[in-house]
């Protein structure tokens, strides 16, 4: 049975989400944000306690509402979990939480969106779910023994929830492996697994946040398809800050090389050392998951969205919040709203084939079962 048939569909309610409400609001058009969490923001509060993000506030906010605070300080979770519950309020972007998408499927020119509180039926659809879906955690970790206590950062919170005794390994060395890493270096002997060489970068430089450089010389606006996007699409991300290497240099976070294999309770290097933790905090990231978005045209044979800024083949289709979208900047929040009001502005071109159409779907009803 249709809930409801409404022009436009907006999948998930983080910053990408919003930033697409917020464009489409000012637009008068008829839409509906749908979020499986219980509140707006809880992407957010839901990660490790010490998390703090490694842009200034004054390119972590939203278009329309800035973040409150000292500019060129640094926000934590909680802020910006209480920022975007705000900036939904404030501008009063419909969304319908606790609903989870089931199923998006597509005929006769129209989208049926199945979820846990009936189905949509929509003109148009913004997948807004962001780089952050299912954690990966490499398949050898299989072979651990039970005695390991392993966990993915995305179930992390703090120090206080690991075993008492033993040592502890940390797989993965980006922002977040590094940030608890140190964390967890007051308490407990670490170690830092890391496959590739990392690269340290200033928070300021000449007196300015590193990111007024990067506005300043348009680095976060840069193409994937440019030639300094070809170079950097490649590379790591870097660290902020010099506190990591500082620890690695006293000795207080030991660095290790890329982790292989595990057997039991040893986890063995490329180089052909092992350690023998009792530990492991998995800072692998997270991978992109779409098993309920059953159009097979969206995918390549690698399971990867095919789209050009976020315009997908699939006429009314349409992503925010992917890495590398349109930019460098594409994933990041104080960034994300270039490409929502892009796809905003598409949204209104494809809307307006279908301003004079009868809306009469009844025929569509059965093509989502």
């Amino acid at each position: 049975m249709l809930l409801e048939s409404i022009d436009v569909v907006v999948i998930g309610g983080g910053q990408a989400g919003l930033s697409t409400g917020y464009y489409l609001r000012s637009e008068s058009r008829k839409f509906i944000i749908l979020d499986h969490s219980q509140e707006i923001g809880h992407s957010w509060k839901d990660r490790y306690d010490s998390l703090t993000l490694f842009t200034p506030r004054k390119y972590s906010s939203l278009p329309g509402l800035p973040l409150e605070g000292d500019p060129w300080g640094y926000p934590t979770k909680d802020e910006m979990a209480a920022y975007l519950k705000l900036y939904q309020e404030h501008f009063a972007i419909p969304v319908q939480l606790e609903t989870e998408v089931r199923r998006l499927s597509y005929a006769m020119g129209r989208f049926l969106i199945t979820t846990n509180k009936g189905t949509w039926l929509a003109q148009q659809v913004v997948v807004a779910t962001g780089p952050f879906q299912t954690p990966f955690i490499p398949p050898f970790a299989q072979s651990l023994s039970p005695e390991v206590f392993h966990i993915h950062t995305a179930d992390y919170r703090n120090v206080e929830m690991l075993p008492e005794q033993g040592e502890v390994l940390v797989i993965g060395g980006g922002n977040s492996g590094a940030q608890i890493a140190l964390e967890i270096s007051q308490k407990k002997q670490v170690y830092l697994s890391v496959g590739h060489h990392i690269q340290y970068l200033p928070y300021r430089l000449l007196g300015r946040s590193l990111f007024w450089w990067y506005e300043r010389i348009g680095l976060l606006r840069k193409s994937p398809k440019s030639w300094i996007g070809r170079r950097f699409i490649k590379k790591k991300d870097p660290l902020y800050g010099f506190d990591l290497r500082m620890a690695i240099a006293s000795g207080t976070v030991k660095l290790l090389n890329r982790a292989t294999s595990a057997s039991g309770r040893l986890v063995s290097f490329a180089d052909g050392s092992f350690q023998k933790p009792s530990t492991i905090i998995w800072a692998t990231g997270f991978r992109a998951d779409y098993p309920w978005i059953c159009i097979p045209e969206v995918f390549d044979h690698n399971q990867t969205v095919i789209h050009e800024r976020g315009v997908t083949w699939i006429p009314g289709l349409y992503f925010v919040g992917l890495p590398w979208q349109s930019s460098r900047g594409s994933a990041l929040i104080g960034w994300v709203h270039r490409d929502a009001r892009f796809i905003s502005g598409m949204i209104a071109q494809y809307g307006e084939r279908y301003a004079n159409e009868d809306n009469s779907y009844e025929d569509l009803s059965s093509h989502g079962s």
